[in-house]
């Protein structure tokens, strides 16, 4: 579709917003949201004719871009033929859709419930291990993001949890690892991951294994800064889980159906969690839908016993209709195998060659279509572009930065200092190139904040 020009609708649409809509994370007399007149692929445009390639697929959800016909026509035929149902009986959308997750999670995780989004399967997921316990606490990394409801906020490590901490939730953070910044002084991938491993089991050992219920680990943090797990780090917490009979709960909302080149990622380090959960690319976001992923061992505490939850539009058909719809055609198209491609033989590559143009480009990370620039003012010290949770003007080289993205056709996802590249798993490798362009031209404003 091509993207003509109407401002007068935009500025009614844009007059609406601010009159009536609360927008989540802000500060609402300060924001200045953008009124989108329409999308399609990789792409979305303004009421003014202006067209932005999207690096963010939305909030890292359109896995298979915006108004695939596919999915839109299985939500159309499911609304004209049952477009709701209550949770309690057996819907044919929600049963399929959960064959099909199921067929692709990895191990034992063949039992699925579904939610209205991530948030809440982190919340059920938290419930089942505490349940199957009997132990109230979490143990979370600081660097993450599982989530805005009561549990998943406060399990969450980044600063949006602090308003909301009680502080009596029963959450434990500590620190995963991350080389690039490592909290362990370690000199390589091998060390942070025996020193991670060390802090973890030594902060378990103070608290008391015994307390523990759970374990939860993004397989690879999104939002926190896409920070690869070092090899054998996952499998490590694995064996720690098991020792104690602690719960592992992954959790792939962002990273899951296809993000980084595997249907789960999960799978890139053989590890089988107990409980997984999953949201955002089960349907590319085109009708609110999350889930919990449940093993055998965790799904048989509630074989006699009733688990006390559930949700309104648990599995909604619309939604699972757009789940079974999103799987079969990442399935027909290869989209997953597209992520993995490309992200070795384009994106990977091309991100490295800005880094070594780019002063401002600390460094380079990801896999699949899941990828983070850590933007710095010194590459020797690795100080940050901006410091930790900065706004205003200490925020203005990153502002700067993203409104050079957006002069030139490019939608970035921003957070703190890094830059993330999550494009739609089946972008093609010309619009990525498209892309490389414009960030190569905003890059160059972040090098003018550089020593």
């Amino acid at each position: 579709m091509t993207p003509h020009a109407d401002p007068q609708t935009g500025a009614a649409v844009k007059a609406a917003d601010r009159a009536h809509v609360f927008h989540s994370w802000s500060a609402q007399g300060l924001i200045d949201p953008l009124a989108v007149a329409g999308a399609e692929g990789a792409y979305f445009w303004d009421y003014d004719g202006n067209r932005y390639l999207d690096f963010t697929s939305g909030l890292v959800y359109t896995n298979i871009g915006y108004q695939h016909p596919k999915v839109v026509a299985a939500i159309q035929e499911q609304a004209g033929r049952l477009a709701t149902f209550a949770p309690a009986f057996a819907v044919q959308a929600r049963s399929e859709a959960a064959r099909l997750i199921a067929e692709r999670t990895p191990g034992d995780l063949d039992r699925i419930f579904f939610t209205n989004g991530g948030a809440e399967a982190v919340e059920h997921a938290i419930r089942m291990a505490r349940l199957h316990t009997g132990r109230p606490k979490v143990m979370s990394a600081y660097r993450s993001y599982h989530g805005g409801t009561a549990t998943a906020i406060n399990i969450t490590g980044d600063p949006r949890r602090w308003a909301s901490d009680s502080g009596t939730a029963g959450v434990v953070h500590f620190w995963g690892p991350f080389p690039y910044r490592s909290a362990f002084y370690a000199a390589d991938e091998d060390q942070e991951c025996v020193r991670a491993l060390a802090h973890l089991e030594e902060t378990i050992a103070f608290e008391g294994p015994g307390t523990i219920a759970a374990i939860i680990l993004e397989t690879i943090p999104g939002t926190a800064g896409i920070m690869v797990p070092p090899p054998g780090y996952l499998a490590g917490v694995r064996e720690i889980c098991d020792r104690h009979g602690i719960v592992l709960v992954l959790d792939e909302v962002m990273a899951g159906f296809g993000r980084t080149g595997r249907w789960f990622a999960a799978e890139h380090f053989g590890v089988v969690p107990d409980l997984m959960t999953f949201a955002k690319g089960v349907n590319s976001g085109y009708v609110p839908l999350g889930g919990v992923a449940i093993s055998d061992r965790i799904a048989a505490t509630f074989e006699r016993r009733p688990y006390p939850g559930g949700l309104t539009y648990s599995g909604h058909p619309l939604a699972c209709a757009a789940a079974v719809a999103t799987i079969e055609a990442m399935e027909e198209e290869k989209v997953v195998e597209n992520a993995a491609a490309l992200g070795e033989t384009v994106v990977g590559p091309a991100l490295r060659a800005l880094a070594e143009r780019h002063p401002s480009v600390g460094e380079v990370r990801g896999t699949g279509m899941f990828w983070a620039l850590d933007l710095v003012r010194d590459r020797a010290t690795r100080e940050p572009l901006v410091p930790y949770n900065a706004s205003g003007e200490a925020n203005a080289p990153m502002a700067a930065f993203a409104a050079a993205c957006k002069r030139g056709g490019l939608w970035p996802f921003v957070n703190m200092n890094r830059t993330h590249v999550v494009p739609p798993c089946n972008i093609t490798e010309a619009e990525l190139k498209e892309g490389f362009a414009a960030l190569d031209a905003a890059l160059s404003v972040a090098d003018e904040h550089t020593v």
